[in-house]
């Protein structure tokens, strides 16, 4: 047999997506697994909000089954035009909004759209996908590698040596897989270091693009106000990529509804590709989130009740890894700051021959064999500096599991350190 295409030869599949097989295997074998890898949510623990449950049982009722239009259902892109302008005063109009089925067909449009073949597309890492999205469009990745120092968020600094010359950069806050955020200050400097390039290059020269991830926003934490490009920077709007969806806020991963907000001289094209992909959400759940968008009240309560319930598991896991360090245990964590995952480390394989890659593997075995912790390595996300750093997520376990996983950690450190 000939082979793929060869741009796409050396693509490879999900590492998260590995492990979740794996631990399925293992609980199908009868194994006591806490399960920290998956970023989702188990429905008994975190069900989606019931007026939106009911509403897509209405819609469903009354026959809202046929093909939605290929930009999306009228009402929803006029819904997150309101909540944009309610929540952030930003003024982004209903015809600038692309629903799509997820957040990443808008992801995935914005790489094919908005790259030449070898364009410079700038990310920092760890950091979801990005370089699967640079082998699928052909890009040249220029990954700035982060540190606990920075809470694995990029530096103004950092991101202005790299992006000259370069076609996008991708930003992602609350960040995945590190559960950190960006505060105004760093956000700002970031676009006026966009910017500073953008006024730096001559007119035949293709502008830089900022596309940022917010799919987390409504998930931030210790009184951290979710920040905004082109809020902070208004001038910043015509170069800015926004792309969001309910997945998370409402633990709706499998409704699959998601936006993408381009610049106004690019929705025509989004709207052709996306629609070509037919990467559209359900109609009945485009019409239901519309109307769970409608009611202020209900989007706040969801909101506060995902946030509460995220918050307290978050700071429990951390809590219990801070006391092991400080009891002279080899672990260490950041602070959370949004989303629902902890940014942990475990201390490596004494002795351990091998890469950094190949150490933070065998920590990795060591916590599910031992401890029963799936948890993923931030090398799954483009990582690689210092091991032993994994993400754990916390959507799909209860306080209780919580605290009976820090019970065998703790145990498993005594007795046989990784």
């Amino acid at each position: 047999m000939t082979s793929v295409a060869r741009r796409l030869d050396g693509l490879e599949g999900s590492r998260i997506l590995a492990i979740a097989d794996e631990v399925r295997a293992l609980q199908a074998k009868g194994s006591k697994i806490c399960n920290l890898s998956i970023g989702d949510f188990d429905p008994r623990e975190f069900p989606i909000p019931p007026l939106l449950l009911e509403r897509i049982g209405s819609a469903l009722s009354r026959g809202e089954t046929n093909y939605p239009p290929s930009a999306g259902m009228a009402s929803l892109r006029e819904q997150v035009s309101a909540l944009y302008a309610r929540e952030f005063g930003l003024s982004i109009p209903a015809s600038s909004v692309v629903i799509t089925g997820g957040a990443r067909p808008g992801l995935f449009a914005a790489y094919q759209l908005m790259i030449e073949r070898g364009d410079r597309v700038v990310f920092p890492v760890p950091s979801w996908n990005n370089d699967h999205y640079c082998a699928l469009s052909s890009a040249t990745p220029v990954p700035l590698e982060c540190t606990k120092t920075s809470a694995f968020l990029p530096t103004a600094a950092m991101v202005a040596r790299a992006i000259r010359g370069a076609r996008m950069l991708v930003l992602n806050s609350p960040v995945n897989p590190t559960g950190t955020a960006f505060d105004a200050a760093t956000l700002e400097a970031i676009c006026d270091a966009v910017l500073e390039e953008n006024e730096r290059r001559a007119e035949d020269e293709p502008p830089l693009y900022l596309l940022y991830d917010q799919v987390y926003w409504m998930l931030t934490f210790g009184g951290l106000a979710h920040v905004v490009p082109s809020v902070l920077r208004p001038e910043i709007a015509p170069y800015t990529i926004l792309v969001d969806g309910i997945s998370k806020v409402f633990a709706a991963t499998g409704l699959r509804a998601g936006w993408v907000c381009p610049p106004a001289p690019f929705v025509p094209q989004f709207n052709a590709f996306l629609g070509h992909v037919g990467a559209w959400a359900p109609r009945p759940v485009q019409v239901a989130t519309a109307e769970m968008l409608a009611d202020v009240e209900a989007v706040a309560a969801a909101r506060q009740t995902m946030r509460t319930g995220l918050e307290r598991r978050l700071n429990r896991l951390h809590a219990g890894i801070m006391a092991m360090r400080k009891d002279g245990m080899p672990v260490d964590a950041v602070a959370p700051a949004g989303a629902m995952y902890l940014s942990a480390q475990f201390g490596t394989s004494h002795g351990h021959a091998g890469s950094n890659a190949d150490a933070t593997e065998a920590v990795r075995r060591h916590l599910l064999e031992r401890a029963g912790i799936a948890a993923v390595p931030f090398e799954a996300f483009g990582y690689e500096g210092e091991p032993g750093w994994f993400r754990l997520s916390v959507g799909a376990v209860s306080e209780k599991m919580i605290d009976e996983v820090l019970v065998r950690l703790r145990e498993t450190l005594k007795v046989t350190p990784p």
